[in-house]
């Protein structure tokens, strides 16, 4: 029998389940992946590239069980020439919009460093520093799409003014939105802006697109919210600008290693928020997510074109 081989983040029961008419059983992604038998990967973290696809001659089809796929070698994927890549690009698009926003309110209003104070025994409204007004404050939005998009229109609903950047989005598509100022460059933007909230994937383009000079950019005080990917950030760069005040505050759900380690503790500064990869989660996204996960595997040993394909085998 052929197998797939599945990490943790999705449930193996379910993927057994929609699978078994195709005969493919399911079992955990436990070790690196090897087999002759294996058609099908689902990895959410692990590495996938050369080495693994070497050695899984079969394989049919890869799936990331997540918005983000840079963990996929998408080169080494073409190199291997029979197998499909594909992620779940919208399964959790409501869940990513309300955790930046519920993070930008956060930093806006002190609710985590306020909480801190009172706990360790103080009382002082001035203990997260000022406090900010919602309405007619400025978000900047790097990323207008599907995530992107959601918090935009979140935000404008509750008073903020809307500015949004993104080189992959035409402006004038962006502003039937009705929500989002589109300005031509990331320096405008960071410029410009109160808070600003990251929504990119990780690329080669991206990586370390924020770094000592973008955030010099910013005006004194502002926040950064990245609920995307880490690599899009310099975290020594970020936690500097905690420490000297360039920044009054940021709040980060990715970080550099994941979990932290003794080695490589989470970052810590009076002013940071850290939460733990959670903005995508809710019972709803994932259930969502391992719906879509078996439709993909079932397109792509089936004959079929997957949801969210990235690759194509070679015809």
């Amino acid at each position: 029998m052929s197998r797939v081989l599945a990490d943790s983040s999705v449930d193996a029961g379910a993927l057994r389940a929609a699978l078994a008419p195709a005969g493919v059983e399911v079992t955990a992604l436990d070790a690196p992946p090897a087999g002759d038998d294996v058609v099908g990967l689902v990895a959410w973290e692990r590495p996938v590239g050369d080495a693994e696809l070497g050695r899984l001659p079969r394989l049919r089809v890869v799936v990331a069980p997540s918005v983000g796929f840079d963990h996929i070698d998408l080169d080494a994927a073409r190199r291997h020439g029979g197998t499909w890549v594909c992620h779940v690009p919208d399964y959790c698009v409501e869940e990513m919009a309300d955790s930046a926003l519920a993070l930008v309110l956060a930093l806006l209003r002190g609710v985590v460093a306020l909480d801190r104070d009172v706990r360790a025994g103080g009382w002082d409204a001035g203990a997260a520093g000022p406090l900010r007004r919602i309405r007619g404050t400025r978000l900047g939005v790097v990323g207008l799409g599907r995530i992107g998009t959601a918090l935009a229109r979140r935000a404008a609903a509750v008073g903020l003014e809307v500015w949004g950047s993104d080189p992959a989005v035409r402006p004038e598509a962006a502003a039937q939105e009705r929500v989002v100022r589109c300005v031509a460059s990331l320096d405008e933007l960071l410029a410009a802006s109160d808070v600003v909230s990251l929504h990119v994937p990780l690329t080669d383009a991206t990586r370390g697109m924020i770094g000592a000079r973008e955030l010099a950019l910013m005006p004194r005080g502002a926040f950064l919210v990245n609920t995307a990917r880490a690599g899009l950030c310099d975290t020594e760069a970020l936690l500097g600008a905690l420490r000297d005040g360039r920044l009054g505050g940021a709040a980060l759900d990715v970080l550099d290693v994941e979990p932290p380690t003794a080695a490589q503790p989470a970052p810590r500064a009076p002013n940071l928020i850290v939460t733990p990869h959670a903005a995508y989660a809710s019972a709803h996204a994932q259930a969502e997510l391992e719906r879509r996960v078996a439709r993909a595997l079932c397109a792509a040993l089936g004959g079929d074109t997957p949801p969210g394909a990235l690759v194509a085998p070679r015809r």
